[in-house]
Formats: structure tokens, sequence, C-alpha cells
């Protein structure tokens, strides 16, 4: 019939956990500032987590600066087909279409044209200079190999002369 004291003390404890697990949770969802600043902490953590170094960042600036100076044609080739790709993303303003109008759209193809041109000749300045960086880099390979081989021939035959000589 009557259950246990023990036991009902160990329910109405569960229950106060619980109770008070929902209030908490409840206060929470009200506590608009809490929450704002919990989330604000969240994307912070994430920002400084995705930012590079200031060693990556310097490492990165290097890098670029010395292919700019190992290939200045091709930078430059892709710098101008750059800008004028830029140039025909921003929209024309009315007074343009009512001055120039067609030979706006006209001049606009054209440049999309000598862009591409550009870009396509860029690429193949780069590729044909990376083409001749290979060349050379294997040539002055095969050459050093060359030397090093005289060098140990030499080197082994006066070993020999040594030994022989002894």
């Amino acid at each position: 019939m009557g259950q246990d004291p023990d036991m009902i003390r160990r329910d109405i404890e569960d229950t106060r956990d619980r109770m008070g697990d929902t209030v908490d949770a409840l206060g929470y969802k009200t506590d608009v500032k809490a929450r704002a600043g919990d989330k604000v902490g969240a994307v912070k953590d994430k920002l400084v987590g995705a930012t590079p170094s200031g060693d990556d960042v310097k490492g990165g600036a290097k890098q670029a600066v010395g292919v700019a100076q190992e290939n200045p044609l091709g930078l430059a080739v892709g710098a101008v087909a750059i800008g004028f790709l830029a140039g025909m993303l921003i929209p024309s303003t009315r007074v343009e279409d009512e001055k120039i109008g067609p030979l706006a759209d006209q001049v606009k193809d054209q440049i999309k044209d000598t862009g591409a041109e550009a870009l396509e000749h860029g690429k193949a300045v780069a590729g044909e200079a990376a083409s001749a960086a290979a060349d050379t880099a294997r040539e002055q390979g095969q050459a050093h190999a060359a030397e090093l081989k005289d060098t140990a021939q030499e080197n082994a035959q006066a070993a020999r002369e040594g030994v022989a000589g002894a």
C-alpha cells in the first residue's frame, strides 16, 4: 500500500533536480544578453582559429614577392587581364548608357576579347618560362652530375695509384 519513505525522498530529490535544470534552462533562454555574449564568444573563437598568424602572412607575402621577381612579365600580363575582367564586372551608369550607348558595348566586347587574349598569352608565357626553367635546371643538373662523375673517377684513380705506390 504505502511506499518506502526513502524511495519517496529519492523521487522528490530527482524531481527537484529536474525542476532545477528546467528552471536554469528557462532562465538562460530568457537571458538574451547572456546568450548573445555566448554567441559572440563562439564566433570570436572561430575567427581567431581561422585567422592566419603573422608568420603565415609574412611567408605568403615573401612567396608572392619571389614569384613576382621570377616572372615579372607573366605577373604584368596577368594583372592587366584581371584588370580588364574586373572592369567588365562593374555595371555601366545611366549617363554612360545615354552618351556612349552602342559604342560602349562594342568597346566592352573588344576589351573582353583583348583580356581573354592577354590571359591566354600570359598563360603561354608562364608555361614557356616554366619549361625553359625546367630545361635549364635539367641541363645544369646533368652538367653537375658529369663533373661529379669525373671528379669521383679522378679521386678513385688517385686512390688506386696511392695504394699501388705504397
